[in-house]
């Protein structure tokens, strides 16, 4: 943290700061004013409860008057300062009439403390508790520049200097007491740039990170913007030569040039698989806000994967259903939803031996649905657990027969549930499979 003692700070940050401390400059007089106007009323009111035999309130008659005054004066600090901050709310901007308004105020604090240190004693030496506190309070509550305190010094020290003379202090009692408000000033005046420097650099490193934060939205949506356009505009020729390769296929062409044309389509189909995924990826940041849900029953929803499946396994079933629970309806986007499972199903299968089973099975917990989809498979290394849902993590890997990963499709995963208010965590052991498990509320 930079000290700035007798230092203003970077024209970037100056009339930005400027404003800031002000706004917070006017809170700290609205709260301060009623809370010495609460003070001095209490102390009111204990005059007239209490007897006088009590407080010994007739020794000190300056109590009595100065009381009223403080009474009289300080709501019109609150008044004000009330209507500055209702002000400064709608234009966000400091004007020099506030900032002389706070100094007035500060100056009418620290006079109050040292008035009231005068009254105790016409020595003041012997009694500084309250020059000291109205010292302290205005060091920490309120912010200046360095030009402003030290004006603030001077008013305080010419003030000081005038109540001795009222009190008829002699010689040395005048220069002890001179010596001891020089010591306070000076503390005062340190404690106050200390806080001034500690509050500024809290302030810039609030303006860098919303700073960095701006410029990282920004960065962050045009990397969709061209992510997405790149993909899209690569569907077309990819899907132009898979094509290519079906109508070469029909032709009376021998084992070789048909293997060759059945790795250029299976390469088609890798590359397209791809740009999806790459293309949802986008879409789900761009369209971050909240999806349109429906009630569902989740054993259909599940049930329809399910056999979907079936048939794309040509009719084999390696994806089976378990349910526990009769009537299950949840809120689901039913497209994404299929997509979650459908990519969770795929992942299983991926990593699983021909023959494996893929179960996917429905609980209830309380008014949360647990769906599971559990594999026998390869499993999951325990160090890419932890980031097995972050997006080009490096957690993605090639599947038992060679199936190629981008590393996107578990974020997307992710972030759909989450659309859905629902969880989804992992459990998987090496060699045994895994477990996927997305928690979803119940709809009311």
């Amino acid at each position: 943290m930079e000290t700035h003692f007798f230092a203003k700070l970077p024209p970037k940050y100056r009339e930005p700061y400027r404003n800031y401390y002000t706004y917070q400059n006017l809170l700290a007089v609205r709260t301060a004013s009623f809370i010495f106007l609460t003070l001095n009323i209490i102390i009111r009111i204990l005059y007239h409860v209490f007897p006088e035999s009590l407080t010994k309130a007739q020794n000190f008659p300056e109590f009595n008057f100065i009381n009223w005054v403080f009474i009289g004066v300080t709501p019109f600090f609150y008044l004000f300062s009330h209507l500055m901050v209702g002000h400064m709310r709608k234009t966000r901007f400091a004007t020099s009439g506030m900032a002389l308004f706070v100094f007035v105020f500060a100056l009418y604090i620290i006079m109050c403390g040292m008035y009231s240190s005068f009254i105790s004693t016409s020595d003041p030496s012997n009694s500084l508790t309250l020059y000291l506190v109205a010292l302290s309070i205005i060091s920490m509550l309120f912010t200046f520049e360095y030009y402003e305190t030290l004006v603030l010094l001077v008013g305080v020290e010419m003030l000081f200097s005038m109540m001795l003379l009222h009190a008829q202090a002699g010689p040395t009692e005048t220069i002890h007491n001179q010596m001891i408000s020089a010591i306070l000033l000076a503390g005062f005046y340190l404690t106050s740039r200390y806080f001034f420097s500690y509050k500024a650099s809290y302030y810039g490193q609030i303006v860098e990170i919303r700073e960095q934060k701006a410029q990282i939205e920004k960065a962050n949506i045009f990397k969709n913007q061209v992510l997405g356009t790149v993909a899209h505009d690569l569907r077309n020729p990819i899907a132009a030569v898979e094509s290519l390769t079906m109508v070469m296929a029909l032709d009376d062409i021998d084992e070789e040039t048909q293997e060759n044309l059945n790795m250029m389509r299976e390469s088609c189909v890798k590359a397209r698989t791809i740009i999806d995924d790459l293309l949802i990826a986008a879409r789900s940041e761009n369209n971050s806000s909240s999806i349109d849900l429906q009630r569902t029953d989740l054993n259909g929803c599940l049930q329809s994967i399910v056999n979907a499946w079936k048939i794309q396994l040509n009719g084999k079933e390696r994806v089976v259903l378990m349910s526990n629970v009769k009537n299950a309806f949840a809120l689901l986007n039913h497209e994404k939803f299929t997509r979650v499972i459908d990519n969770l199903v795929s992942n299983a299968l991926k990593f699983s031996k021909d023959g494996d089973l893929v179960e996917v099975h429905l609980n209830k917990d309380k008014r949360n649905f647990i769906i599971q989809v559990k594999d026998y498979g390869l499993g999951i290394a325990q160090e890419m657990l932890p980031k097995i849902f972050e997006r080009f993590s490096g957690a993605g890997r090639t599947g038992l027969r060679g199936e190629e990963s981008t590393g996107i499709g578990l974020s997307i995963v992710r972030d759909i549930v989450n659309s859905h208010n629902g969880k989804i965590t992992v459990q998987s052991k090496e060699g045994e499979g895994s477990v996927f498990t997305i928690t979803l509320p119940e709809a009311q």
